[in-house]
């Protein structure tokens, strides 16, 4: 195997893939990263038996061939290399890698390809196609709600609900709720369910552009995600989602109308006098008005009041001030309808029929 490239070129393709590398499996092989020299490109593959990445660099190799190298030291190495060098890297006898740069050369040891984990292929299965930066905002808007503890080990992903009309997307952790849905065209004997571990959504958040479509392959145990020049292969959480869809609230007649920037800048200011045993801030809502306080022990108060259209009756709430910041940050609407009716029932946030948040309220002293 040999060929010829530049530092950026290799360095984005090595960034593309190092998430899926095991530093703590007890199989070597996992801390390698493939080199495959094919008649028309290089491809690099790591994996950690969860998930698999795959990246193209758009290089014509003068030899063909493959060989897997430690992914740390290859990476450490092509850091530090000049730019304005160009980079040839080639295996010897004994996997033997050469990597020459300039005046400088490196000799690493590598191993065979067999010793690598092939990863699936998706041929013959089930297929949809999406567009990519439709995917990326319908994973921006639930991937925020992902539950963190492994014990519910089912909600450590988002669901994905794939019907002939419609795609959808849930998360949740127990304490708050996002669906996000959007309308499809796809075969009408096209029907899944399944959910998406967190690394995996992490790395297509990653890997998914603004432009260009995501081919997405089905199997009954993993996903495969095909953006062209960079592919992800995931194992699925296999278990039971909760019903999500007896949690959502009917719409509530009276709502909050508020500038989101404006919120968003509120609950922070307020927030910053939450701590581990207080986290919850205080929302009274009033005529045309909503008032955002925290009061702690020992540490001070804040108290921010802001405009609203409302004409509902006084609510005093509680909620987690990071349920609501996570949601502020990542909608592009100027202003929410926020649905609050009770101190004990959950406030909602719908946009349009897509988009529905649910966020359950926090005691108050």
């Amino acid at each position: 195997m040999k060929f010829n490239t530049t530092k950026d070129v290799l360095l984005k393709g090595v960034q593309e893939v190092q998430s899926a590398i095991s530093s703590k499996s007890s199989l070597p092989i996992l801390s390698n990263i493939l080199v495959e020299a094919t008649e028309d490109n290089i491809v690099l593959t790591t994996t950690d038996l969860d998930i698999g990445i795959t990246s193209k660099i758009m290089v014509k190799p003068q030899v063909t061939g493959a060989i897997t190298i430690p992914a740390k030291k290859f990476s450490d190495i092509i850091k530090e290399l000049p730019d304005s060098e160009p980079i040839s890297i080639s295996v010897k006898k004994n996997n033997l890698v050469n990597i020459e740069c300039g005046k400088s050369i490196f000799k690493i040891m590598g191993l065979p390809k067999e010793e690598f984990p092939q990863l699936p292929e998706f041929k013959d299965k089930d297929s949809m196609v999406l567009q990519q930066k439709k995917l990326k905002t319908m994973m921006r808007l639930t991937a925020f709600a992902i539950s963190h503890d492994e014990s519910r080990y089912v909600l450590n992903g988002v669901l994905f609900v794939i019907k002939p009309s419609y795609i959808r997307l849930v998360a949740t952790d127990g304490r708050r709720l996002a669906v996000v849905e959007d309308k499809v065209q796809l075969p009408k004997t096209l029907e899944r369910k399944f959910i998406v571990p967190t690394k995996a959504v992490n790395e297509l958040d990653k890997s998914l552009g603004d432009e260009g479509d995501v081919k997405i392959f089905f199997s009954d145990n993993q996903i495969f995600f095909d953006m062209g020049k960079t592919r992800l292969v995931s194992r699925l959480i296999e278990g039971e989602f909760p019903n999500y869809e007896q949690v959502i609230p009917k719409e509530a007649k009276d709502k909050i109308l508020v500038s989101k920037n404006v919120f968003l800048s509120a609950v922070k200011r307020a927030a910053l006098f939450t701590n581990q045993d207080s986290a919850a801030i205080k929302m009274d809502l009033g005529k045309d008005k909503i008032v955002i306080s925290k009061s702690t022990p020992y540490l001070g108060e804040a108290r921010v009041e802001i405009d609203a259209e409302y004409k509902g009756k006084d609510i005093a709430v509680g909620f987690n001030p990071d349920y609501l910041t996570d949601l502020l940050k990542n909608i592009d609407e100027e202003t929410i309808a926020f649905e609050v009716t009770d101190p004990d029932k959950p406030g909602v946030v719908r946009i349009g029929a897509e988009y529905i948040y649910v966020v359950l309220p926090m005691q108050i002293a």
